[in-house]
């Protein structure tokens, strides 16, 4: 996945979140996803790939995919999605639920 040119993700559903797009912008693959579901909180549109709403919209994205900067693509993703930072997430996820039953 790390040297594809980039990775289409048209799914036409509201994806509650998208591994394959967190993986991709891992490895500094931008996405060209549908801005349906979590795609808007998961990519930056126009810095770690593209959020489309049509067929055409994707064709043009896939031409401007080489302005996308693929090192930025996977530091944007790492303060996001890294293992740390997962961990982080659901530790505070956590914490929260216990508060709750106190």
């Amino acid at each position: 996945m790390g040297e594809a040119y980039a990775l289409l993700h048209p799914i036409s559903f509201k994806e509650p979140f998208g591994l394959s797009v967190a993986e991709s912008m891992l490895c500094g693959t931008p996405v060209i996803a549908f801005d349906k579901g979590s795609m808007p909180e998961l990519i930056l549109d126009g810095e770690s790939g593209f959020l489309v709403n049509s067929i055409d919209e994707a064709v043009d994205a896939v031409r401007n995919i080489k302005y996308i900067d693929r090192k930025y693509c996977r530091e944007y993703a790492a303060s996001k999605f890294s293992r740390q930072k997962m961990i982080e997430g659901y530790l505070e996820v956590y914490k929260k639920i216990l508060e709750i039953k106190k």
